[in-house]
């Protein structure tokens, strides 16, 4: 029974420039781990062979030295490995591959299919049709050859693509590599490897995108995983195997506020967030002076704890009550001004100076707050 891992998108070189040094370069480090934790998953589970659906790399050019440290991370499994170029790392006439090639990189194992044709590993009991991507954007099917290819009899017959089944992901998805929805059943695949979308997701009884072993997006669509297939014998449906890999967990926490009793939710929430998190935190509604300053002291100690945390707090207005203003101190033209900036929130014929106005409360507010130590208004 012929076993594989099926994997794709490690975009390996991806700059997190979004997020500060600190952050950003774990996060990078993270998905070089993912491959390495890839290779001594297929030693632990005897395959055959690791299949490789594009996007190895993020860009192409990407230094030596990380093309050099993404090929070593292979070393846990002897077998083959079989990569085509993705989107971001097509294979153009100079490319991160003929780098690769050129520093003596590629490990004798590693088998790069960097023009469409079949590959045969008749020993292992199959052949692979590769359809590698030679330039980052094509119009046109490049899986459509496989329909009318011939392999040799009793073989497995795998497909190996990057790009978008069109039809069945989001219409705002579907783009240029395009990939013909019954491309399995057309060429009479036993299983096709997809790469590009990050998810995990399987399009039909053998076709799967294996998405990214290492989560780079706040997107709920199960990235974090390798596949491990397993076929009995040629026309057989695989068995296919979620295997997580991912180390970081990227969630988006929406809150909407209207009561006190919503912000100690959400600070509950945010105190029970685990040091693999990658946040985004979105809040929405209306909060008064104490109930900010609860929120802050929970965004600071949920920051402290995770790995990241960035927050949009654009949509929140902040409802100061009489009793609030007063136990800020802010006699004269700064009482004035908060009054002012309290009113013009609530303009409905202006909401774009309804949001500055809400916004520049809020920092006035904080930092009268911080001038007293940020403690609570009496």
């Amino acid at each position: 029974m012929p076993r594989f891992l099926h994997t794709a998108d490690w975009q390996i070189g991806r700059q997190y420039s979004q997020f500060p040094p600190d952050d950003g370069v774990p996060l990078a480090e993270a998905r070089l781990e993912a491959v390495a934790t890839i290779a001594r998953l297929a030693t632990e589970h005897a395959v055959d062979a690791v299949l490789v659906a594009g996007d190895v790399f993020d860009a192409q050019a990407v230094s030596e030295r990380t093309i050099r440290r993404l090929f070593a991370q292979l070393a846990g499994f002897a077998g083959p490995w079989l990569m085509i170029p993705g989107n971001h790392d097509a294979a153009l006439a100079e490319s991160v591959w003929t780098c690769a090639r050129r520093i003596g990189a590629v490990p004798p194992n590693v088998h790069l299919a960097l023009e469409p044709g079949v590959i045969d590993f008749a020993a292992l009991g199959f052949v692979a049709l590769a359809a590698p991507l030679t330039q980052r954007h094509t119009y046109n099917d490049l899986t459509e050859w496989f329909d009318t290819a011939e392999t040799p009899p009793g073989l497995l017959r795998i497909g190996l693509a990057h790009g978008c089944v069109q039809g069945q992901l989001a219409e705002d998805i579907d783009s240029p590599n395009p990939i013909g929805a019954d491309r399995a059943r057309r060429s009479r695949l036993d299983y096709l490897a997809l790469g590009d979308w990050h998810g995990c997701r399987q399009m039909d009884e053998r076709t799967w995108y294996s998405g990214t072993p290492e989560p780079d997006r706040f997107r709920d669509n199960d990235p974090g995983h390798v596949l491990r297939v397993e076929i009995d014998a040629p026309g057989a449906l695989p068995v296919v195997t979620r295997i997580a890999t991912g180390r970081y967990c990227w969630r988006t926490l929406e809150a909407s506020l209207s009561v006190a009793s919503d912000v100690d939710q959400l600070a509950a929430t945010l105190a029970a967030a685990r040091p693999a998190d990658v946040l985004s935190l979105q809040v929405a509604g209306e909060v008064d002076l104490p109930g900010l300053v609860r929120l802050r002291e929970a965004i600071g100690l949920a920051e402290a704890g995770v790995r990241h945390l960035q927050q949009d707090l654009s949509a929140l207005r902040l409802v100061p009550t009489a009793e609030d203003i007063a136990g800020l101190d802010a006699d004269g033209y700064l009482g004035e001004l908060i009054a002012e900036l309290r009113d013009a929130q609530s303009l409905r014929t202006d909401p774009e100076a309804a949001r500055v106005a809400s916004h520049a409360l809020t920092l006035l507010a904080t930092f009268l707050l911080e001038g007293r130590g940020a403690e609570s208004p009496a």
